[in-house]
């Protein structure tokens, strides 16, 4: 991938065959043969690295009907806070590889008949993900404590995507991003430009909203609160931000996709 991707559906991953990197949510992700992944792919992700001649299935699911399925909440919070949820079970490959295949041929000439049965296919296989995975840690909730960036193999490019991942609700400028990386600030915007074939600016802005779209998804936070705590310094600049991003205001996303946490 020659930029970060992101878009609001929820993406599963299953490689056949080979290994693949992503950076994803401020970490790098290596995802092995026979392993199925779950990830909400608003979160800038971009594949950074692969080998032996990988062969995987992806399927991507829009929110809404993710969050329709009403599946355990651990999952959808655990991915909603940017978590990659996998399971790599060796009795299971040959079933799930079958199944990514199934799932290819029915919707090529798709009936409603067929549809439905591979939606309700698509939500048991997330079902069995949400009670074999065990999700790590979500992130802190305080915002004002700083995470202590490790080099661990990262480039420069990467450290800083890491840094925007890690504290894109506090207050950044390009500066003090290149100065975090020890990198004069025009160097810093150029390779990162270059790599990941979009602005500093622009990414740090694909984070904060995509951390909004969480916030008005499973929240009922008002609007400016949300924007405040997404690192945006002002609700007409969130507004705009936010409308150019997804396509509609922050109250239209709302109202289609607020998420009511299952009855226990």
């Amino acid at each position: 991938m020659l930029r970060p991707d992101r878009h609001n559906e929820v993406e599963l991953n299953f490689l056949e065959s080979g290994w693949v990197t992503y950076l994803l949510g401020g970490r790098k992700v290596r995802i092995e043969s026979g392993q199925l992944s779950a990830f909400w792919a608003a979160i800038p992700h971009q594949i950074i690295d692969y080998g032996d001649e990988p062969g995987y299935f992806v399927a991507t699911m829009p929110l809404a009907w993710f969050l329709q399925c009403k599946l355990p909440d651990e999952l959808v919070h655990a991915l909603l806070h940017g978590q990659l949820i996998s399971e790599r079970t060796a009795h299971r490959a040959r079933s799930d590889a079958q199944l990514f295949s199934d799932w290819e041929a029915d919707l090529q000439k798709p009936t409603s008949g067929i549809t439905k049965a591979v939606l309700l296919e698509m939500e048991a296989r997330l079902l069995r993900l949400a009670l074999a995975a065990q999700p790590g840690e979500t992130p802190r909730k305080s915002r004002r404590r700083r995470v202590v960036i490790s080099d661990g193999g990262l480039n420069k490019v990467e450290q800083m995507a890491c840094l925007i991942a890690q504290r894109y609700t506090e207050r950044l400028t390009v500066d003090m991003i290149g100065k975090e990386v020890g990198l004069h600030p025009n160097y810093a915007m150029s390779i990162f430009h270059k790599a990941f074939g979009t602005t500093l600016i622009d990414y740090l802005t694909q984070h904060r909203v995509s951390h909004a779209q969480r916030l008005l998804a499973t929240s009922d936070q008002k609007i400016v609160q949300i924007a405040l705590d997404s690192g945006f310094g002002s609700i007409s600049r969130f507004n705009d931000a936010f409308r150019r991003e997804c396509g509609c205001s922050p109250r239209e996303y709302r109202k289609n996709h607020l998420h009511s946490p299952s009855a226990p």
